[in-house]
């Protein structure tokens, strides 16, 4: 296997030494599955030296088939590119693909609609990858609140879920979640909860953003925010690497290096996802994504940045590589079966 150009990054050679040596963990990026093509890009996190990536495979707006297909999709990928990626069961696997040099890959939902009803669809979706879920895309569901759409509670059928979701070892994703929802479901998890790509509030007022008591409540189950690189989320300068390290700044504030993550939510394939967004405008109301308005992401070629970015402000290596990688991996420990 090739090994990785860490010239290409243009940072320090103390940044990059430790960027590489460090476990880069992206907890979610956003590919908009569609079919053949979908998993074209991979590589890029690869060369960025991230080692661990979890890949959407559905979310409330599409058919929850469609989530089946994906992950079918998806894992014949994996399996047909065992030069570069892994498939993961345990965490285990991760190791192995650091050692190897490969990209280690899972899965993830965004909203219960995936479940058509069954909290047993739980295990199915395990058995095949998913490794953390959350619960109502920006649109209330029939397991709780969407950030967007008021500011409805749990559940009873969003409880059920939670309790065979702490059964099968899959972790509870509170992003793109109603306050209410997401405090409720904070207490009822007996195992650490995360918000897998969320920003600070506090910083940039934004409905998908989460406010400082949602942040600590999450760092007091024991999990982790995952800071996230959507330009729309993160401030008036967009998608940089600065805005980004200021997001994780604020949360190291308020619950320490230990519960700080990164989620970009990168999406490549950006005509099919603005289309979606356009004949499904429930879902991204005009009075936060307003037509037009460009979105932005920061790419994971910008990875190596943010570990230079951390360094810069004096970050100690510790809690860089907490924040890298250390603290989602610390989680999966604790959750995965």
């Amino acid at each position: 296997m090739p090994d990785i150009d860490t010239n290409a990054w243009g940072i320090s050679d103390k940044a990059a030494r430790l960027h590489k040596d460090a476990l880069v963990w992206d907890e979610h990026c956003g590919f908009a599955f569609t079919g053949p093509g979908s998993a074209d890009g991979l590589d890029r996190w690869r060369n960025a030296g991230v080692d661990y990536l979890s890949i959407n495979v559905s979310f409330d707006v599409t058919p929850w088939e469609l989530g089946i297909q994906a992950l079918s999709y998806y894992r014949r990928w994996v399996r047909e590119h065992p030069e570069l990626l892994l498939q993961v069961e345990t965490v285990a696997d991760i190791h192995r693909a650091k050692r190897e040099g490969k990209l280690a890959i899972t899965y993830d939902i965004e909203g219960m609609n995936a479940l058509d009803g069954d909290a047993g669809m739980v295990e199915l979706y395990y058995r095949l990858g998913v490794r953390h879920m959350l619960f109502a895309y920006n649109r209330n569901n029939l397991a709780g609140g969407g950030c967007h759409e008021g500011n409805a509670g749990l559940t009873a059928f969003g409880r059920d879920v939670i309790r065979e979701m702490n059964r099968v070892g899959m972790v509870v994703d509170c992003s793109h979640t109603a306050h209410r929802t997401t405090m409720e479901a904070m207490e009822v998890s007996d195992k650490p909860v995360i918000f897998s790509h969320s920003n600070a509030r506090m910083l940039w007022d934004h409905e998908r953003n989460i406010w400082d008591d949602q942040i600590k409540a999450c760092a007091a189950t024991g999990g982790v925010v995952g800071v996230t690189g959507i330009g729309r989320f993160l401030g008036k300068d967009g998608a940089t690497v600065a805005h980004l390290v200021e997001h994780i700044d604020h949360m190291v504030e308020l619950i320490g290096p230990d519960h700080v993550g990164i989620g970009m939510d990168t999406i490549f394939r950006k005509d099919d996802f603005s289309d979606l967004l356009e004949k499904n405008r429930a879902f991204w109301p005009e009075r936060q994504y307003p037509p037009g308005g460009a979105i932005g992401y920061v790419m994971p070629d910008e990875f190596p940045r943010v570990t230079q970015a951390l360094i810069d402000r004096g970050y100690d290596e510790k809690a860089i590589r907490g924040i890298l990688g250390g603290n989602f991996l610390r989680v999966a420990t604790q959750v995965w079966k």
